[in-house]
């Protein structure tokens, strides 16, 4: 009998866990992932990516158990101009054909102020996976009578070649046609359901 009711409050208790753990949902209609690059040394160019997919989860209300799990599809890169989308899908830069998939995985998610925080985790392009952390800030958290609302945004700059994307044409004047440190801007909205 002791052991149907240990078998019983275990059950119980994984349940509680798994509703805890319920990942938050991104909305994609209020959600980007972008990237800035300086081009000639005078001007920037964004980017996006179109097809991506973000994980949240946690247990607590301050996030700071949180876990995120991104996974981006590097051909769905866009600047608006065909050209130079192919260009960022060849070997000189994504190689999208070989390496489909840029993703990162957090290891930590610290709590640095009222609504800051560091995202430790491993970013990983074309193969290549370095530990990086996003500063990020809490935009607001909203509970409505469908559940809640969270807004995010992280931002990180790395230097490209460290990952491969190698294109590196100099200029007459001297520099980078494109520049080698990249900006990486990540705008979330979080949903969650009412239980």
């Amino acid at each position: 009998m002791k052991s149907w009711s240990s078998l019983f409050v275990i059950a119980l208790m994984s349940v509680g866990h798994l509703v805890a753990q319920t990942p938050w949902r991104i909305d994609k209609a209020h959600s980007q992932i972008k990237f800035t690059v300086t081009h000639m040394l005078v001007s920037e160019v964004d980017g996006i990516f179109k097809d991506y997919d973000v994980v949240v989860a946690a247990t607590k209300d301050d996030f700071t158990d949180a876990s995120i799990e991104a996974t981006i599809k590097a051909a769905s890169i866009n600047t608006e101009n065909e050209r130079r989308d192919n260009d960022l899908r060849s070997d000189s830069f994504f190689n999208s054909e070989r390496f489909p998939e840029i993703t990162f995985k957090s290891t930590s998610f610290e709590k640095v102020g009222e609504k800051q925080y560091k995202i430790h985790g491993d970013l990983t392009i074309r193969d290549v996976t370095k530990k990086v952390t996003f500063n990020a800030t809490n935009t607001g958290t909203l509970k409505t009578s469908r559940g809640l609302l969270s807004g995010w945004k992280a931002e990180l700059t790395i230097n490209r070649f460290d990952y491969g994307l190698k294109y590196n044409r100099a200029i007459e004047t001297g520099g980078l046609a494109v520049s080698q440190d990249v900006k990486i801007t990540v705008t979330l909205r979080l949903n969650k359901p009412s239980a």
